[in-house]
This record gives C-alpha cells, sequence and structure tokens, in this order.
C-alpha cells in the first residue's frame, strides 16, 4: 500500500479500506495529464523562485523518463498505489532523490486531481468534436448526392409528405451541428486552470497561477479556490452532451433500422456492418444500428449517475467526487466508439432509390398537394381539405392512388379538377415546388448544401500550448 498520507497514522489501513478508497485502477488513464500537470507545476515554481533551475530541470527529465516509459511498456502502472498521483510522485522521488519530494510543493490533491480531469475531459471534448466533424462529411456528401433521390416523409411513423433522401439527411446534420456547437462551448466555459487551488484555500506560497494556467493552454486560473476543487460542472455538462450526441444517433439508427427491415427495403447495410443468424440463414441484421442505440443508455446512466453524486455534496472537496471518473470514461468511449462504427456504416450503406420513390408514390403522400391545387382553382383553403379528404376516402374504397384516378371519377368529387392535376401533384412536383429555406426543393437543398459546406471547411481552433521540454 503506497500512499501521499500517513504521518498522523499509527496503523496500516485495513486492506479492504485501501482497496475499497483507491482510485489508480480507473485514475491510471489520467497519467498523461498528471505528468503535463506536474511539468507545468515545476516550471512555475522554478519561475516563482521556489525551485532551482537545476532542480526545474531534474525534475521535469524524471516526469518526461516516466511518462515514456509507461507509454513505451517499460513502466507498468502499479496498482498497489492509492492512485495515479502516488505513482507518478513515488517513482519520480525513486528516479531522481530528494528534489522528486519537492514536486507537490504549493498544491494538494484535490487541486490535482482537478486540473488531471479537467485536462482529460478538454482532450475527449476535442476528440469527440474530430468524430463528430467527420461523421458530418459523411452526411453532407450524401445529400449533396440525393438531391433528387424522392422518398416519403413521415410524421407518427405514417407517410405525410414527399421528401428527399438529401433534405431527411439534413435533419440529422442539424442536429449534429448542435451537437458542435454545445462542445465549444463546454471547452470554453471549462477552460481555466484549478491548480493552486491547494485542498480549498490555497496556498502560502506565491504561486504564479495565470502563468501554470498559460502552460497548460487555459484561458485563465479559476478564481475561487472552493469552487476550483469541488466543481464538476464541465463534466455534467459533457456527459449532457454526450447523452444528446447518442440520443440524435439513437433516433438515426432507428430508422436505418426500420428503412433496413423487409417492409421498408430502402437502404442495404454494408456486410462488414451487419451480422447472421445462427439458426436463420437468411438474416441479415443490422447489429450496429442496434447496438448504436441500445448504449444510448448506458451513456445516459453515467449522466444520472454523476448529478446523484454532486447533489447534496457540501464544499469543498468530499471523496464522492471520486465517483465522476468510472462512468463518465465508459460515456466518453461509448461515444466515440458509436460515432466511429456509425460513420463507417453509413458512409458504406447503398440506397434503394427505386423503391424509396416508389414508397412515396403511396398513402397519399401528394394529398396536400391536391388540397393546394384547389385553392390554386379559387377553393378555400378549409374547403379544399374536406375535398380532398372525401377523395382519400374514394381511393381506400377503390384500393388506389389518386394519381390512378380518371378525370371524370376526380370531377365526381369537384369539378375544379382538371387535366393539370396530374402533374401538380407527381412526385417530381411535390418536391420541387417546395422552395422555401429549409426546405427539401431542389435550389432550397443545394443552397443548404453550400452553408452547410462553408460551416464544415471552418476550423475551430482551441488554444495552441505545449509544455517547455515537452516532447
Amino acid at each position: 500500500m503506497a500512499t501521499l498520507w500517513g504521518g498522523r497514522f499509527t496503523k496500516d489501513t485495513d486492506s479492504q479500506v485501501f482497496a475499497f478508497n483507491a482510485s489508480i485502477g480507473f485514475d491510471k488513464k489520467l497519467y498523461r495529464q498528471d505528468i503535463e500537470g506536474s511539468i507545468a507545476h515545476v516550471v512555475m515554481l522554478a519561475k516563482q523562485g521556489i525551485l532551482t533551475s537545476q532542480e526545474r530541470d531534474v525534475l521535469i527529465k524524471g516526469l518526461t523518463d516516466i511518462r515514456e516509459d509507461v507509454e513505451a511498456g517499460r513502466l507498468e502502472i502499479d496498482e498497489t498505489y492509492e492512485d495515479i498521483h502516488s505513482f507518478v510522485e513515488a517513482n519520480l522521488i525513486k528516479r531522481v532523490g530528494e528534489p522528486g519530494k519537492k514536486l507537490h510543493t504549493g498544491r494538494s490533491r484535490n487541486d490535482q486531481v482537478a486540473l488531471d480531469m479537467r485536462l482529460y475531459t478538454r482532450l475527449q471534448v476535442l476528440n469527440t468534436d474530430a468524430l463528430l466533424k467527420e461523421l458530418m462529411t459523411v452526411v453532407l456528401d450524401t445529400m449533396e448526392a440525393n438531391v433528387e433521390t424522392y422518398m416519403p416523409g413521415f410524421t407518427h411513423l405514417q407517410k405525410a409528405q414527399p421528401t428527399t433522401l438529401a433534405h431527411h439527411y439534413g435533419a440529422y446534420f442539424e442536429m449534429f451541428k448542435r451537437d458542435r456547437q454545445r462542445l465549444k462551448d463546454i471547452h470554453d466555459r471549462m477552460n481555466y486552470c484549478p491548480l493552486g487551488a491547494g485542498a480549498l484555500a490555497g496556498t502560502t506560497y506565491p504561486l504564479d497561477r495565470g502563468y501554470t494556467a498559460a502552460l497548460l493552454g487555459f484561458e485563465g486560473p479559476t478564481l475561487n479556490s472552493m469552487d476550483s476543487v469541488s466543481d464538476r460542472d464541465y463534466l455534467i455538462e459533457f456527459l449532457s452532451a454526450l447523452s444528446l450526441i447518442m440520443m440524435h444517433l439513437s433516433r438515426f439508427c432507428e430508422e436505418i433500422i426500420l428503412w433496413n427491415s423487409n417492409e421498408y427495403q430502402f437502404v442495404e447495410i454494408d456486410d462488414a456492418y451487419s451480422t447472421g443468424s445462427s439458426i436463420m440463414p437468411q438474416k441479415k441484421n443490422p447489429d450496429i444500428a442496434e447496438l448504436v442505440r441500445g448504449k444510448t443508455g448506458r451513456v445516459y446512466g453515467a449522466l444520472l449517475s454523476l448529478l446523484t453524486t454532486m447533489k447534496g455534496l457540501p464544499l469543498a472537496y468530499n471523496k464522492d467526487m471520486q465517483e465522476d471518473k468510472e462512468m463518465a470514461f465508459d460515456a466518453m468511449e461509448t461515444v466515440q466508439n458509436c460515432l466511429t462504427l456509425f460513420t463507417g456504416m453509413l458512409r458504406t450503406m447503398g440506397f434503394k432509390r427505386e423503391r424509396m420513390a416508389g414508397s412515396a408514390t403511396k398513402g397519399f403522400a401528394n394529398a396536400t398537394d391536391a388540397a393546394d391545387y384547389l385553392v390554386g382553382k379559387g377553393v378555400p383553403f378549409r374547403d379544399a381539405h374536406g375535398i380532398i379528404g372525401r377523395l382519400v376516402l374514394c381511393c381506400i374504397d377503390k384500393g388506389c392512388t389518386i394519381d390512378d384516378l380518371s378525370l371524370e371519377e376526380l370531377q365526381e368529387i369537384s369539378d375544379k379538377f382538371g387535366p393539370d392535376l396530374y402533374d401538380a401533384i407527381s412526385l417530381k412536383s411535390c418536391v420541387e415546388k417546395r422552395l422555401t429555406v429549409g426546405a427539401p426543393g431542389r435550389e432550397a437543398m443545394r443552397e443548404v448544401i453550400r452553408i452547410s459546406r462553408e460551416y464544415l471547411e471552418e476550423e475551430w481552433q482551441p488554444r495552441d500550448w505545449q509544455l517547455p521540454n515537452d516532447k
């Protein structure tokens, strides 16, 4: 049992208590952030004259060597230590001797872990954003290639009006765009450095917290030391954003699962993203889409868990907050894996365009356009709505579509119908007449695609930073 404390204790911690209390089994994931934060702390201490330049150089080399040895597999993170902080510090002391004992000057594990988790979360925000951007590129490429791929649009899962695949995909592009905007907001709001807050009340050492923050790429230091060590809002915000991403992915997956069914037959999922049945040889299952849909609950659980953990905690740090890591790490990894696999599935998926267009001609998806046709003939819309309702009922009795009725049959219901009706309610006309901003008409869609392409070409550049002597 290796700890950073023990002077006031007269007996060893019970082994079960140590295991229950220890966090190294999961916070070892933070080793790089812990070392980066320590290097910045050392550089600042030397700048302030708290360490000599020789001590600074020895400590930086020792920390850098530990990081490189862990990454090369030469040094295994030993889980007999309480946490990643004690592992790094103990190994540093073994390597460099007395100077290593000065590493912790002017800081507490409370602000240290607050920094590590913030650095790690910031990185995951950027990684998630990059994966979202890649997914949106695939979505936009599909939109560009399918401006005239007609399909039914639905409300209540019933055919409502004709639309295009580009228009349908465009709805998800907007969802993922909002997801990226949320990530940027979270990044900007969380990008303040808690290091130097100490246990809760700062320190008597003359630290330059602004300098440390700049070294680590933060906008500045946090402004209240109690809040610095007890704040997990940024992580809750990130888990909330991840939950929304998963909700959007899950909705998209649900539609792909429907489109892949025998009843719809709109898409063909690539073999590389499908599996078969152990007993039914004909089956080709949309397992990736189903798993992404299923893992959504897992991410929701992480958000609810952390909200519940934090809801009753008094200031400042409490050990409960150690529970901010395991499920959060799992949620971050889950979302990134889902984004990667979903993007691959979407990129390789084929579309059965004739089947989609054929489906759009059934289910009276052009009924609204037939009503609009009558309005154009001088019929008030409410009366036109009633006429088309009777027309649909007639078609149901006859087992046909509006387009199948003869002009004579149409005029039995309203003498306002003319031979130009058939063109007015054709699939192409129903879509192309809709040219308002955000509608599925060809020109409207091309303008939206142009705007969306410009958006993807804009780069969100977080602040550049690199630690001194950090390779």
